[in-house]
């Protein structure tokens, strides 16, 4: 039983806001990878997440059961990242990408259900662990585990990588380019087709990354997306959908609210807060908090 706010020791309010901050990083990876794609095709993934569970049930094949080193197996999880995001862009998002809004809608979703169902098939629902064995440090009484801190760590060095890709690369500059005028980038010579699938294959490729990233902390099985797939979208529409900045920062918001409020009242809790809050900002700021004001 949590113990009431005015008796609790501030201490534990400032881990679980440290907490909070470490979480925010492997949070603002996925929010960041799915508002890529939706900024460039318009198409939000549902099954942004369920791509991320694969990811990690490559990691826990690759090390746990061949044997793999840890860093081989998580150069594994990005590369089907990236794979997968071609693979689902070329099946299914190509051949929609004009249709309406709810055909689209239908197709990732049922997607998302379709990787579900096979992940059940296949590895049934049991719970699969990555055991690692890593120190956890301890800085005036507030203990910082270092599967938190790698992560976080990695998470931050990739947000600030993908920003480099973007704005220092010829196709980082098209990609942003398309996102802002795709008729405007045909007429100049361009192919939104490649850009398309670059796109797809970089947020894939922060999804394999996430996956990599989370299994330290969590483990895999196939539900895995419903965890996090509902706050991941909450923290892209929070942002503004197809706000880079935006998810970053709501990214951050978010995990503060969860990790402080599950401190406080209950992790139960912490969610049921931070869903409020969501839905509140949404009346007062619908574009979301980086939208601009008319």
């Amino acid at each position: 039983m949590t113990p009431p706010l005015g008796s609790m020791d501030p201490i534990f309010l400032v881990e679980a806001a440290i907490n909070g901050i470490l979480l925010g990083g492997v949070l603002a990876l996925l929010a960041l990878g799915l508002n890529l794609i939706f900024g460039v095709l318009d198409i939000v993934w549902i099954a942004y997440v369920d791509l991320v569970m694969l990811c990690m049930y490559a990691i826990y094949f690759f090390n746990v059961v061949y044997g793999w080193p840890i860093w081989a197996a998580g150069l594994v999880s990005l590369a089907l990242g990236a794979i997968l995001g071609v693979v689902v862009h070329l099946l299914i998002i190509s051949p929609i990408l004009t249709s309406a809004p709810i055909n689209q809608l239908l197709a990732t979703g049922g997607l998302l259900f379709f990787l579900q169902s096979a992940a059940t098939f296949l590895w049934t629902t049991d719970h699969k662990t990555v055991r690692l064995s890593l120190p956890s440090y301890e800085v005036a009484g507030i203990f910082l585990p270092a599967t938190r801190i790698i992560p976080f760590v990695i998470s931050i060095l990739a947000v600030i990588a993908l920003y480099l890709f973007l704005t220092r690369t010829y196709i980082g500059t098209a990609i942003r380019a398309v996102s802002q005028d795709r008729d405007a980038m045909s007429l100049m010579g361009a192919s939104p087709q490649r850009i398309y699938i670059v796109t797809s294959a970089v947020g894939g490729l922060m999804a394999g990354l996430a996956g990599a990233l989370l299994i330290f902390q969590y483990s895999v099985h196939p539900f895995f997306g419903g965890q996090f797939g509902p706050l991941t979208f909450m923290i892209c529409v929070l942002g503004g959908l197809g706000n880079m900045v935006g998810a970053f920062i709501a990214s951050f918001i978010m995990s503060e609210i969860i990790s402080i409020g599950g401190v406080v009242i209950s992790t139960e809790m912490g969610y049921v807060i931070a869903f409020v809050i969501f839905i509140v900002m949404m009346f007062v700021r619908p574009g979301g908090i980086m939208a601009k004001r008319e």
